[in-house]
């Protein structure tokens, strides 16, 4: 089985650098249509068997081109959503901002514990994402692709704990653009990271 994880699209809260998490949120910008758009071209020739997406409007927009192009429709799933950003939601300046960058490197450093200010901690994001993949991929079987729209923030940390090949420094000089994907696939040892951003990571193994 082959799971895609991609960021949606672009929103005005994105243009403007904004700490923006709670559901439903922003719609995409034309520009972030356009990126779905070119999401479903690129992922049509997939043998895509299902499209998720969180419960963002601007996620499941994302998603809607690439289900059309197979015939599907956007199956929205609890617990992908954006880390939620507490007391800095909707901030857009550089101290907010560097708040929440100073508690995601504790969480890259092992402290999961830490929270947001008034919000998430990296614990809570990762026990809901791993336990809404874990219910997504029971659905398929090898063979096929599913793909599962989310957030830049939330998806990268799920990456980084679902594949062994995936080193910390990759995901923090990965970050991931709008409608970037990271594709995962399913093995006896567990998920391989075979691309991040269009970056070949497949040479690196999973431990035995």
């Amino acid at each position: 089985m082959k799971l895609v994880l991609v960021r949606h699209g672009e929103t005005a809260s994105n243009v403007k650098m904004a700490l923006d998490s709670l559901p439903p949120g922003p719609p995409l910008t034309d520009a972030g249509v356009a990126q779905a758009a070119a999401l479903a071209e690129a992922l049509a020739d997939e043998p895509v068997a299902a499209v998720y997406a969180s419960t963002a409007v601007r996620a499941q927009q994302t998603a809607a081109p690439v289900a059309a192009a197979h015939g599907l429709d956007v199956e929205v799933v609890e617990g992908v959503q954006e880390v939620f950003c507490g007391d800095l939601e909707g901030r857009h300046d550089r101290e907010a901002f560097e708040a929440f960058i100073a508690v995601a490197k504790r969480w890259g450093e092992g402290e999961l514990d830490v929270p947001l200010p008034g919000g998430e901690s990296g614990r809570q994001v990762l026990d809901r994402y791993l336990a809404a993949v874990d219910r997504v991929a029971a659905r398929h079987r090898d063979g096929e692709t599913a793909v599962l729209v989310s957030h830049g923030a939330s998806l990268r940390m799920a990456a980084l704990a679902l594949a062994a090949n995936v080193s910390p420094g990759l995901a923090r000089a990965g970050l991931l653009p709008n409608t970037g994907r990271v594709v995962l696939e399913r093995t006896p040892n567990g998920w391989l990271c075979t691309s991040w951003t269009g970056v070949d990571v497949i040479e690196q193994e999973l431990p035995l």
